[in-house]
């Protein structure tokens, strides 16, 4: 474990090799450096330019996920081991876990689908219909799946502008959901036309639950088709989804999730959940934007490689790491383990950077059926600041008296509200001091994962 690095700019503001805090402090301490940006840590030389520095270069590697993506800067270098054997060395320099917030948006986009749903059938259109069958431009994602790609990229470009990457390795991996579906491996017809080929949905289900209801084992009425995960929460029309429910235990489950609505019951909870298999949301999303990812990075201008996840897991297996993104991530690209290249160094802390948006379109606030409720205010800014602003804040009396650092959200009266590790309380514009322009980004850090016996070697 290491002391992840800190970004060095050069007297023009061109991006120089990483160094130690401690070489940091010490450039800070002598005058010879200033602080460009708090997070990530990033301080700018005075007396040093881009020719008068020797870059040897640094690569990104990524490993995308559908809720968090693994961002490492790592250098290699040439070097003999004890049996005087040339092998490769691999240092992991800065370490970022970037939280997407796809599910958000896929959730404020039902929520509006719902509202324009019930403003529709309630007669009560705000514009007249449209049709349904506009073309979408080559290469279209769904908002959820285009933030990912988006976020990733953004993250990308912000670090080459702080570190001088050469090389670009991403991970590519293509999930089956065929098979994940299936819930194991699938041949010949079975792959084909689907282990459900010529049934029809609700005769499997009768088949299944020997026509009875799965919640109370009602038999001889009818039997309605229920979701085990609401629709309302985001359950899919899959059939390992669905079961049979009489009305009245149909109507009393409503859009409870099953694991409530069965909690005093854990035994035929445990029955039922025994037929759902892994859930496809996820590998659905990677299998998009894999492909998106990759030509979105090769418009950086650098080169960019892909490789498979079976070797990212492979090297951090051989490693000995365990399972973060950020350690796949350091695990990306070609290791040959076997030849004696092994990683050396793992930093020391994450920083953690939650997409938190730059607030909302929307002019007005609805209520629960999708109609105005009130107007929102215009003007985003207050007295100098902006929602997700880093500031400084000093309280001079109160509970809350101190020096404190966080992320405001502002207030139209001035008295705006700042989130703390410590807690969230209200202080006054006259009491802060802008540290840093929110970029859309809540960061955190958190240590890493390393397991006992890793030791660095070079």
């Amino acid at each position: 474990m290491g002391a992840s690095r800190v970004f060095v700019l050069s007297k023009e503001g061109q991006p120089l090799m990483p160094c130690h805090p401690a070489r940091a402090r010490e450039l800070l301490g002598k005058g010879r450096a200033v602080v460009a940006r708090q997070v990530p840590f990033t301080i700018r030389l005075k007396d040093r330019t881009l020719a008068e520095s020797e870059v040897d270069g640094v690569q990104l590697r990524i490993d995308p996920g559908s809720k968090g993506t693994g961002l490492a800067l790592t250098d290699e270098k040439k070097q003999a081991d004890r049996g005087g054997a040339i092998v490769t060395v691999r240092r992991g320099l800065v370490s970022i876990e970037l939280l997407h917030r796809g599910d958000q948006i896929s959730m404020c986009m039902r929520q509006r689908a719902g509202y324009r749903h019930r403003r529709r059938s309630a007669n009560c259109r705000y514009r007249a219909p449209r049709s349904d069958n506009r073309t979408r431009p080559e290469g279209w994602l769904p908002p959820s799946l285009r933030h990912r790609v988006d976020t990733t990229v953004a993250q990308a470009i912000r670090l080459s502008t702080y570190a001088p990457i050469t090389e670009i390795h991403v991970e590519r991996v293509a999930f089956d959901t065929h098979a994940m579906s299936a819930g194991g491996p699938l041949t010949t017809t079975e792959y084909q036309q689907g282990t459900l080929a010529g049934t029809e949905a609700r005769a499997y289900l009768h088949a299944k639950w020997n026509r009875a209801c799965a919640y109370c084992d009602a038999t001889g009425v009818p039997l309605n088709i229920e979701h085990l995960r609401p629709r309302s929460r985001g359950g899919s029309h899959r059939i390992s989804n669905l079961v049979l429910a009489c009305v009245p235990c149909n109507q009393a489950k409503d859009s409870t999730p099953v694991e409530v609505f069965l909690a005093d019951r854990p035994d035929r909870l445990a029955r039922i959940l025994q037929q759902v298999t892994t859930p496809l949301h996820d590998a659905a999303a990677m299998n998009a934007t894999r492909w998106r990812l990759a030509e979105a990075l090769e418009a950086l201008g650098r080169p960019v490689h892909a490789w498979s996840g079976g070797r990212t897991k492979w090297n951090r297996t051989a490693m000995g790491l365990d399972k973060t993104h950020t350690l796949d991530a350091l695990s990306v690209g070609r290791l040959d383990h076997e030849d004696g290249d092994a990683i050396v160094r793992l930093p020391g802390q994450v920083l953690v950077a939650k997409a938190t948006g730059r607030g909302s379109y929307a002019r007005t606030t609805p209520d629960r059926f999708g109609f105005p409720r009130l107007r929102r205010a215009r003007a985003k800014q207050h007295f100098g600041y902006v929602t997700g602003d880093l500031v400084r804040a000093t309280v001079p009396s109160g509970k809350w008296a101190g020096t404190w650092t966080g992320r405001i959200s502002v207030r139209a009266r001035g008295q705006h509200s700042l989130t703390t590790p410590s807690g969230r309380f209200n202080v006054s514009y006259w009491n802060l001091r802008l540290v840093q322009r929110g970029d859309g980004y809540g960061y955190s850090t958190r240590q890493e994962l390393a397991p006992p016996s890793f030791r660095k070697t070079g």
